[in-house]
């Protein structure tokens, strides 16, 4: 499928039309997609984007460092060379990156399967590092004239969705490193000797007395710590107090330690990067937020209780959490009817969001669309995005992330309800 013009560029062979609604199966290639539609000033250029790269019409997709090219036709054979920039990563981000990749084997190893772990991207994220682009990070640039994305490069897009599918190395060599270069790399860091530390030169007490008077400088301002403090141990010899379980205090501590660190680091951060902050949860939601990573099912079971809800349905809550917090979670269980502006965005976007022979039969309930020949769903939140939903034993189960898009989430729930259930 693929040729190699070095480490540095390649060169992937024109795809086939693309067969069904989804151009990505993978949670990374819907995410690279929702950074095209996210950004998009103009939907229907979007739309014109997907029509065209489902109709094959994206010749040879040259991927290098900062930049892919294509040149992709119109309906009426008229070629344009589209390129969609996308930021590399300096020197200092791949040093730290790939440091990271080195203390966690998992990750490397995953790469290889071609497999892109969430937590790769989460702890880039941690240390600062965006791997996967965000809102207004994928820079359009058509010889057709046009200023922000037209059809031609959001074809482009759409056909590499279907590439990052198939190998997440493409992404990383946009942000600057080849597969190759890159694994050497991770070979000579591992491979490294660890230098000892030198000991510490002391001073002589008489000398340190006799310059007493002199004040020393200030220390340098503390670094953010790379990760949260571990709480201090309740192994002891004695019992716990009435009422006090020490694996719900230790999880409790554990937790708290996780929220001080992530406060810190939103304190440093810009105010234009801090994220929204989650406020005015109820104790039923405080309940599934703690549960997302309780480490006994004897306290989970505890918090299912806390919270009104069986093991079943908590289990369902706290996946919605993972996926997108409070308001994935009150996607999940609040079931309102959109009316007015609100109604008639909806009604818009699931209009457009399909050509005219190609969109799917939905029956509308509320603010859930479900398909009438398949098992999936879509969910709009109060925040205007749609949720995808699968049907799994008479159940409706968060399928993966919120999308702008109603074609793209439900192509997320079908996708997903098509795989084999454990």
């Amino acid at each position: 499928m693929t040729g190699h013009d070095g480490d540095a560029e390649r060169t992937f062979a024109a795809l086939p039309p693309a067969h069904g609604r989804g151009f990505a199966q993978t949670w990374w290639g819907l995410a690279w997609l929702r950074a095209l539609e996210d950004a998009a000033l103009d939907s229907g250029q979007v739309k014109s984007g997907r029509r065209i790269a489902r109709a094959g019409a994206v010749g040879a997709v040259s991927v290098r460092p900062g930049r892919i090219t294509a040149v992709v036709q119109d309906r009426d054979r008229t070629a344009h060379r589209a390129d969609v920039l996308l930021a590399e990563l300096s020197a200092e981000q791949w040093d730290r990156l790939l440091d990271m990749a080195v203390e966690r084997a998992g990750h490397v190893a995953a790469l290889l399967d071609r497999e892109m772990p969430p937590h790769l991207v989460e702890d880039a994220a941690s240390e600062g590092i965006e791997l996967l682009p965000g809102l207004g990070d994928l820079e359009p640039k058509c010889d057709c004239g046009a200023w922000d994305h037209c059809g031609h490069t959001a074809a482009l897009c759409y056909q590499v969705a279907r590439l990052l599918d198939q190998d997440p190395f493409v992404l990383l060599l946009m942000r600057g490193r080849g597969e190759h270069a890159l694994l050497e790399d991770l070979q000579d860091r591992s491979a490294a000797p660890v230098e000892e530390a030198p000991e510490p030169e002391g001073v002589d007490a008489a000398e340190a007395y006799a310059a007493g008077d002199i004040l020393p400088p200030l220390p340098e301002t503390a670094e953010m710590p790379e990760k949260p403090g571990s709480p201090p141990s309740l192994d002891t010899e004695a019992p716990p107090g009435p009422g006090v379980d020490p694996v719900a205090v230790r999880h409790l501590a554990a937790r708290t330690a996780v929220e001080a660190h992530r406060l810190l680091a939103d304190a440093l951060r810009r105010p234009s990067e801090r994220p929204a902050a989650v406020l005015g949860l109820t104790a039923a939601q405080d309940a599934v937020r703690l549960a997302v990573d309780a480490p006994d099912p004897a306290l989970t079971e505890r918090l299912a209780d806390g919270s009104g809800r069986d093991p079943q349905s908590l289990a369902e809550a706290t996946r919605a959490w993972r996926l997108g917090g409070a308001e994935a979670l009150s996607v999940l269980e609040e079931e309102w009817a959109p009316s007015g502006d609100t109604l008639a965005r909806a009604r818009a976007a699931l209009d457009s969001a399909w050509d005219e022979d190609e969109r799917p039969s939905l029956r509308a309930e509320g603010n859930r669309w479900t398909a009438v020949d398949a098992p999936a769903q879509v969910r709009l939140g109060r925040d205007g995005r749609w949720w995808p939903y699968r049907q799994e034993r008479e159940r409706w189960i968060l399928a993966g992330p919120a999308a702008l898009d109603p074609a793209t989430a439900l192509s997320s729930a079908e996708l997903s309800s098509a795989e084999p259930q454990r």
